[in-house]
């Protein structure tokens, strides 16, 4: 079994297209979409039709829960610049994804960790303002009781790969779209990939397990570039323009 996953993409339509174009340059016909698909300053609505179009098997992430839920008529709803971009057909679509599921018998999906979409699973965020990698204990104890040989995560944008003593790997795809963000609350940290590059993962299942490789796609950043500032958040426009905030 050979197949590719994706996350995080945050409307970054046009770093999408350079991913699926590199899949299928690749002869990979199975993606995987472990959430955050439309949150940010950037394209929500061309990348809702990209994916809603595809087919392709997705699960939601915090702030997809996060814009199906708000009211249309409410307050915060009309703050949000990437929500009074979506149709209802884009909202219902992101409401009916699953916050986790398995797929092909052995493998486990989920945005966060299993047990939470906004949680934390191989980073935490500490007191320098910077996510640092936990201990594989913290790391087993978050997969539970789930029977899978491969975890499949998203939501800290930041690839990589944990084994653990049962011989199952818990991997981070890392993020297709938003290479950097700042977090204020409830501690203010700082997140950044170093590379402005898209970034997602292959895996392959093989008779004694599984092969995991990274890829960091070159894509024109221009246009999603001039989104962010035009929208007002520099902060992505810099990661975007860079992998580093500055």
């Amino acid at each position: 079994m050979r197949f590719a996953a994706i996350s995080d993409i945050h409307g970054n339509s046009a770093a999408l297209r350079a991913v699926l174009d590199d899949i299928a340059a690749l002869g990979i016909y199975r993606v995987v979409n472990l959430g955050d698909h439309l949150s940010g300053p950037l394209d929500p609505r061309g990348t809702a039709e990209i994916l809603m179009a595809s087919g392709m098997t997705s699960i939601r992430g915090d702030q997809d829960r996060i814009l199906a839920e708000l009211d249309a008529d409410g307050a915060a709803s009309k703050k949000r610049w990437d929500y009074l971009q979506l149709e209802r057909s884009h909202l219902d679509w992101l409401a009916s994804l699953p916050s986790s599921r398995p797929f092909e018998g052995d493998v486990f999906l989920c945005h966060g960790t299993p047990r939470d979409d906004a949680g934390h699973w191989l980073e935490r965020p500490t007191g320098e303002g910077v996510p640092r990698p936990v201990r594989v204990e913290q790391v087993e104890e978050d997969a539970g009781r789930i029977d899978a040989s491969l975890f499949l995560c998203g939501h800290t944008h930041l690839p990589r790969i944990c084994r653990l003593p049962n011989g199952s790997l818990v991997v981070n795809a890392g993020s297709v779209g938003c290479p950097g963000y700042r977090v204020m609350r409830p501690k203010p940290y700082l997140v950044e990939a170093g590379t402005p590059h898209a970034c997602y993962c292959v895996l392959e299942k093989k008779s004694d397990g599984w092969d995991v490789s990274f890829r960091f796609i070159r894509f024109d950043r221009t246009e999603m570039i001039q989104l962010a500032k035009a929208n007002g958040l520099h902060d992505w426009a810099s990661a975007l323009a860079t992998g580093w905030i500055r």
